[in-house]
């Protein structure tokens, strides 16, 4: 059953003065459209607290670390709900305008598993195209759901594996597959599933020797010389696949790195990997080689604050990162010169990964903090809000703001 909440004055007003949904009102998976983090399009406001620019605020049981992702008017969630010995992994829909719950399904049903204690049962974010909802829960299985009332049309539950600190790593469409890793204790593989029916297209082990062979990131789909490239970061080695068959293109090992959470990002010809636990180690990748490209194709590298946990972002031929405790670094992303290195907060505490809107960059720790810097070769802090939630989700950009999910609620913020 659906739950409902009575809206607070200030959603119905949000919904009497709220603008037709626009092209910049999609988000349709982590780090959105482009999946580097950037909404070209949107206005943000630029500061916001518990009570200034809050559009509408409603709970979300259960709890989850998957984004929020956006289609028209609408905002999709996934959720875990524990129940005794039970968890109930489910998909929410949500009115943009309003806040408003539009249906509310359980997916999969499955005894309670062992989880890190900051991670959850829900981590990957889902992805929405045309009007299908496609919703990952790692070693749990993957489906598809009609993206209007949420009606299952698939499960895809026969890809065991047995997983460390849960799952977390989100998939990504490519044509008619979904496309995803499974990087478990043992014998990690990457996986296409059609978008069809769920059928298992191809599936390829990783063969790469660690002793810790877990991690969790995203794959990324670039383009090359007119070929598709899936690069896919996993413990020891970043790879880079053929989408049509998963066969391997090439590989760049980068040693005991495991536990690989960031998401790469790509920017003219380089590809930027971080390297996971360990010796956390930011690679600048040549993307136009074949098999082992360790020793030729590595174009620079930094191994001082690297993020753990959020991805990096590229702007205007800079990358910008931000180490866990909250340290920003600033490069020349061709050369890797670096800029700066300067402290976000006092705080700490960064899983999610930075954005960019409104020609600004949004930096969000699991405090609820969120410093706002211009994109520049000189560390210039412009806002700091707060939001008096603990959250360890990456926001969704909507034209005139931003989507976050909290330890409980989903809040849309806005001038």
């Amino acid at each position: 059953m659906i739950s409902r909440w009575l809206l607070p004055a200030t959603a119905l007003i949000a919904w009497m003065t709220a603008p037709v949904p626009t092209r910049a009102d999609s988000w349709p998976q982590f780090r959105g459209s482009m999946a580097e983090g950037h909404a070209p399009e949107a206005n943000p406001p630029t500061l916001w607290s518990e009570t200034k620019n809050i559009r509408w605020k409603v709970p979300v049981a259960g709890q989850a670390w998957s984004s929020p992702i956006v289609a028209g008017n609408t905002i999709y969630v996934t959720t875990a709900v524990v129940d005794a010995e039970n968890l109930s992994l489910r998909a929410l829909a949500f009115d943009l305008q309003t806040g408003s719950a539009l249906w509310e399904k359980e997916v999969i049903a499955v005894p309670v598993g062992a989880i890190h204690k900051k991670n959850s049962h829900a981590s990957p974010t889902p992805i929405c195209e045309d009007d299908r909802l496609y919703v990952h829960f790692g070693n749990h299985g993957t489906a598809c759901l009609a993206a209007t009332n949420g009606d299952v049309l698939w499960t895809q539950t026969g890809l065991p594996y047995t997983p460390v600190h849960g799952s977390g790593g989100s998939p990504v469409l490519y044509q008619d597959r979904l496309i995803f890793s499974c990087d478990g204790a043992e014998n990690p593989f990457v996986v296409a599933l059609s978008k069809t029916d769920g059928a298992i297209l191809w599936k390829k082990p990783r063969e790469v020797a660690v002793k810790s062979p877990f991690s969790f990131s995203t794959p990324l789909v670039i383009e090359v010389a007119g070929e598709s490239q899936v690069i896919l970061p996993g413990s020891g080695a970043v790879m880079a696949y053929r989408p049509s068959d998963g066969s391997e293109i090439w590989r760049c090992r980068y040693g005991e790195g495991f536990s690989v959470v960031p998401r790469p990002v790509y920017h003219d010809g380089l590809v930027y990997v971080c390297s996971g636990f360990a010796r956390a180690i930011l690679y600048a990748i040549r993307v136009d080689g074949t098999g082992d490209v360790t020793d030729t194709h590595v174009v620079w590298t930094d191994d001082k604050a690297v993020p753990k946990e959020s991805s990096p972002i590229v702007v205007n031929g800079l990358i910008f990162l931000n180490d866990d405790k909250g340290i920003l670094s600033c490069f020349d992303a061709k050369t890797g010169t670096e800029h700066y290195r300067e402290r976000l907060d006092g705080e700490g505490g960064y899983s999610a990964s930075p954005v960019y809107a409104g020609g600004l960059l949004y930096f969000h720790n699991g405090s609820g903090v969120t410093t706002v810097v211009k994109p520049d070769k000189v560390f210039r802090k412009i806002a700091e809000n707060r939001i008096g939630e603990f959250g360890l989700s990456s926001f969704a950009v909507v034209a005139d703001g931003f989507i976050i999910r909290t330890e409980s609620s989903l809040i849309r913020i806005g001038e």
